[in-house]
């Protein structure tokens, strides 16, 4: 081990440190652990802004498949935004589903194709279209659907130097504690920290999302984020130590989510 592992291991052995004497009395213990995998299917749609309200009576046909799907069990979420943030070359709309299962994902996918779902007018009208699937291991939400929630998405890259357990040693001893304080409040309704389980961006990159009530809760997991790095200097040290910030970018949209 050289001497910059030897740094960045000892910021993080630290970070951890500094997230347990933190926490909570009774929390202290508790030692966050990855869960079984839960993939995500998100489809990006780019929607002429003329056929918006057409957008709006597909995504409710949608539901009903969605909803048969989670009082199945083939599903644990559905929802669907609307991007806040719009960019020339960028999605307007999303529609994702969750399940802990690939095949529940794919299975759901093909309902949909069976309903003609990705051949209606309005989505044939999209001037671009793509594709994700995720995978996560570090989540959590309250059971409930919403409408008129936030959606922020972060996306960032590891450095090719990151240790191959990078995602999982930020998650540990960082992310899913402050998440958990701010689910725990109500500040969060759900979050997951993803990774990519077909692979169409480079290796490195992973995606921290969560849903907020409203749009103070917004400012609140902002607030969270800077008081908790300055009250554990070692923290941002830590995490630059493994994260290339410079691909780094956010999404803000309006959420309607079902959580199962």
């Amino acid at each position: 081990m050289n001497d910059k592992e030897c740094g960045a291991f000892a910021a993080l052995a630290a970070l951890a440190m500094t997230v347990i004497w933190a926490a909570p009395a009774g929390a202290q213990m508790a030692e966050v652990k990855e869960k079984p995998p839960m993939y995500t299917y998100v489809s990006n749609w780019n929607i002429p802004r003329a056929r918006w309200a057409e957008m709006d009576k597909q995504t409710a046909a949608d539901g009903k498949i969605f909803d048969k799907a989670i009082a199945s069990g083939t599903l644990v979420a559905y929802g669907d935004d609307v991007n806040l943030i719009h960019q020339p070359e960028g999605e307007t709309h999303d529609s994702f589903w969750s399940a802990m299962s690939m095949a529940g994902v794919l299975n759901v996918l093909d309902e949909l194709y069976k309903a003609g779902t990705p051949t209606t007018s309005v989505l044939g009208s999209a001037t671009k279209h793509s594709d994700s699937l995720y995978v996560s291991r570090f989540y959590n939400w309250h059971s409930g659907s919403w409408k008129g929630a936030y959606t922020h998405g972060a996306s960032y890259k590891l450095k090719s130097d990151a240790p191959d357990d990078a995602v999982e040693t930020l998650s540990k001893s960082f992310i899913v504690p402050l998440l958990e304080k701010l689910l725990t409040d109500g500040t969060v309704h759900e979050y997951e920290i993803d990774v990519e389980a077909i692979h169409t961006e480079a290796p490195g990159m992973f995606w921290i999302f969560y849903i907020t009530p409203n749009a103070e809760g917004v400012d609140k997991v902002a607030a969270a984020l800077s008081e908790t790095l300055k009250a554990h200097p070692l923290a941002g040290p830590a995490i630059n130590s493994m994260v290339d910030f410079t691909p780094h970018r956010d999404q803000l949209a309006r959420t309607s989510a079902t959580y199962k």
